[in-house]
């Protein structure tokens, strides 16, 4: 796989631009931007832990830098609804410190962080997938949606 950098690690650097950029871009403020910020956060962690808990519960690798020592593929529960919940949990919790920080450059940010880890992590291990899955990953893949 091309990338070597933890997603969670590759998210909290999201998270810390997104915050420290907050002079660079247009202060915006929204009514109930902490409303707004807490659902982001509470969604984006109940749909990572559902992640990890079909992970767990299928006895499956949850290490996103070796999928290829996948036992299973998950396409049941929250994977049902998307192939990359993990990842969409990310992103909501980054847009939860966009509400909360910087509204403008953090809807930016996390569009750029989509993009990322799109590129650098979802695509390699559809490869992986395809190739320890192979009909079963590609008939998973044309069901359920990349994000959402």
């Amino acid at each position: 796989m091309n990338t070597k950098i933890p997603p969670p690690i590759v998210t909290l650097t999201f998270g810390l631009i997104i915050y420290f950029s907050k002079s660079f871009f247009p202060l915006y403020s929204v009514d109930n931007s902490n409303m707004i910020s807490t659902i982001f956060l509470l969604s984006g962690l109940g749909i990572f832990s559902a992640a990890v808990q079909s992970f767990k519960k299928h006895k499956t690798t949850i290490n996103p830098l070796s999928p290829n020592k996948a036992s299973s593929l998950v396409n049941s529960g929250i994977f049902s609804y998307t192939r990359n919940p993990m990842y969409l949990g990310m992103l909501l919790i980054l847009l939860s410190i966009s509400f909360k920080f910087n509204i403008s450059g953090g809807i930016f940010i996390s569009f750029l962080f989509k993009i990322y880890i799109t590129r650098f992590q979802i695509i390699p291990e559809e490869v992986a997938m395809t190739k320890l899955f192979s009909e079963e990953f590609i008939a998973y893949k044309n069901q359920t949606r990349r994000w959402i």
